[in-house]
């Protein structure tokens, strides 16, 4: 099994096994990974899935619980008059630059139920960094920065819903909704600079 299986099978699909009859919406199928394994829950739990996708991908499955949909997924007008009010699971695996993540998060944010989860894919810079095994300029910058925007996300919304990360991988983030409130993200003010810390640093030497 590849660490993208595991990853996967572990952080995701295990998670959302006790579902039924889940709708979930999905944003990027490629070679429909995530897709197949979300249409077999909805399969065996009766559910639906809705996946979104700016390339067509609608030959890859004939399955009367799957509803494909060529556009992108900030064209929300047109997608608000296609999909369901309420899901159970939204999937991000689109465009991994902080400021897309935001821009879905919270607009898809009020369609999750209260329990459900949104998953995030791409949140670890650590394998792309230079000399590591995936050396990449752009997914080390655009995963650190999503990274640091749901942090800052989250730093505003303690009581709305719980976050959890896995860095197998190219990582993942899974967010459990708590509250239908959402906040604007709270910058992080850290005191690793601060006097104080030097200070204790200079006495740790």
């Amino acid at each position: 099994m590849s660490n993208y299986d595991y990853k996967i099978k572990v952080f995701l699909e295990d998670q959302i096994q006790q579902i039924s009859q889940p709708n979930i919406l999905e944003f990027g199928v490629r070679e429909g990974r995530s897709t197949k394994i979300f249409l077999d829950l909805c399969k065996k739990k009766g559910g639906h899935l809705f996946s979104i996708d700016v390339d067509d991908y609608s030959n890859l499955f004939k399955d009367q619980n799957w509803t494909f949909l060529k556009t992108r997924d900030d064209n929300f007008e047109f997608l608000q008059e296609k999909l369901p009010k309420k899901f159970d699971i939204i999937y991000l695996d689109s465009i991994h630059e902080a400021d897309h993540v935001q821009k879905i998060f919270y607009h898809y944010y009020k369609f999750l139920k209260i329990g459900g989860q949104f998953y995030i894919d791409d949140i670890s810079w650590l394998p792309y960094l230079k000399s590591n095994y995936r050396d990449n300029f752009y997914c080390e910058i655009n995963n650190k920065e999503t990274f640091e925007r749901l942090m800052k996300i989250y730093n505003n919304n303690f009581d709305n819903f719980d976050i959890y990360f896995t860095f197998i991988s190219s990582g993942m983030c899974r967010i459990v909704k708590k509250q239908n409130q959402i906040n604007q993200p709270k910058k992080i003010i850290s005191r690793e600079k601060s006097f104080k810390n030097m200070f204790r640093k200079i006495i740790k030497k």
